[in-house]
């Protein structure tokens, strides 16, 4: 036996000698640049694959599907990411590229499961307008979840728009009037109709559709998106809610003159809650600075919402009282638990 003796031992004892070292290459600050990196942008995700669009020429893009490399370790990669690959983004038939870098992101739309929920989930990124789906009937329209919704738009900084759907069944009118004091925009539509005002709302934009299923979100991607081909379901008739239709979110083109993309369209799947577990109300209200201001004198924690004692909210004349009942709505739905 060889090697060096440990003095607390006899020499005889077989543990007076130390184990041999592991003899590894010394690591290394430096790390690959990836400047041969090409850029993409993650359209879909499914079971860890990564389906990824190559600019490859004015007007043409090459599908590439890729895995995440080792190094980005837990980082998630989402639909709208725009990330680096190398390895083979031919998108020939069998290859696989590797997503090595996510660059910055300019927001990201997120919820948890509920409003207990430490755990954000994001749901896109780089998106700027969030596109509320909702019919009018069947299914009955769900204020709250279009509250929340319109909460997750303002905290990521998105553009909110109202999507009301199937207006050959019911006015539009009551469910407008909720909103008008928070000044969203919105725009109807009805089954088999011309959806030239929708898509006149998201060209120029990358816009992210949600609602509950059966509201006609996926038949309204496929009246934009022709080649979409998205699953259409139908409402039950006892429960009054929509069958789950798309399973996964997809990013689209919108398509304009000359094949290019006039703007990008994500579809959803069918949501039944939107929790709120992440947003600060502090944070809610900087998407309303006529209201911002009015809380300058506001005491130390206050939240703003109903009831608060000495809440500037409450000095309010004329229409803006209007205006702070409906923020305060929505404050008071990120609180109400997300059953719908």
């Amino acid at each position: 036996m060889s090697g060096r003796r440990n003095p607390g031992y006899d020499e005889h004892d077989p543990e007076s000698y130390e184990r041999p070292r592991r003899h590894t290459r010394p690591r290394t600050k430096e790390r690959p640049s990836y400047d041969d990196a090409v850029p993409g942008v993650v359209v879909t995700v499914d079971r860890g694959r990564f389906t990824c669009l190559v600019e490859d020429g004015p007007g043409k893009d090459t599908v590439v599907t890729a895995m995440k490399a080792r190094p980005l370790g837990r980082k998630a990669v989402v639909v709208g990411d725009r990330v680096r690959l190398v390895g083979d983004t031919s998108g020939a038939v069998d290859t696989l590229a590797r997503i090595v870098l996510v660059d910055e992101r300019t927001n990201v739309l997120r919820r948890t499961a509920d409003d207990s929920d430490p755990i954000e989930r994001v749901i896109v990124a780089n998106a700027d307008q969030l596109v509320i789906v909702a019919a009018l009937a069947d299914p009955e329209p769900r204020p709250r979840l279009i509250d929340r919704a319109l909460v997750a738009a303002y905290d990521a900084g998105m553009h909110p728009l109202l999507c009301l759907t199937k207006a050959d069944l019911a006015d539009p009118e009551t469910l407008v009037g909720i909103y008008r004091p928070l000044g969203v925009e919105y725009v109807v539509t009805q089954r088999g109709a011309d959806v030239a005002p929708v898509r006149e709302r998201l060209v120029g934009r990358t816009s992210v559709l949600v609602g509950h299923s059966g509201v006609g979100k996926s038949t309204l991607v496929n009246a934009l998106v022709p080649d979409a081909d998205r699953s259409v379901g139908v409402v039950n008739a006892v429960t009054g809610r929509g069958r789950h239709t798309s399973t996964n979110a997809l990013m689209l083109p919108l398509p304009g003159p000359g094949g290019t993309a006039d703007g990008w369209i994500v579809d959803t799947p069918g949501i039944r809650s939107f929790g709120l577990a992440h947003v600060d109300p502090d944070h809610l209200i900087e998407a309303f600075p006529d209201l911002l201001e009015l809380t300058a004198d506001c005491p130390r924690g206050c939240t703003h919402g109903f009831g608060e004692p000495e809440c500037g909210l409450d000095e309010a004349v004329g229409d803006e009282k209007e205006r702070v009942a409906s923020f305060r709505r929505l404050l008071a739905s990120r609180e109400a638990g997300s059953d719908y």
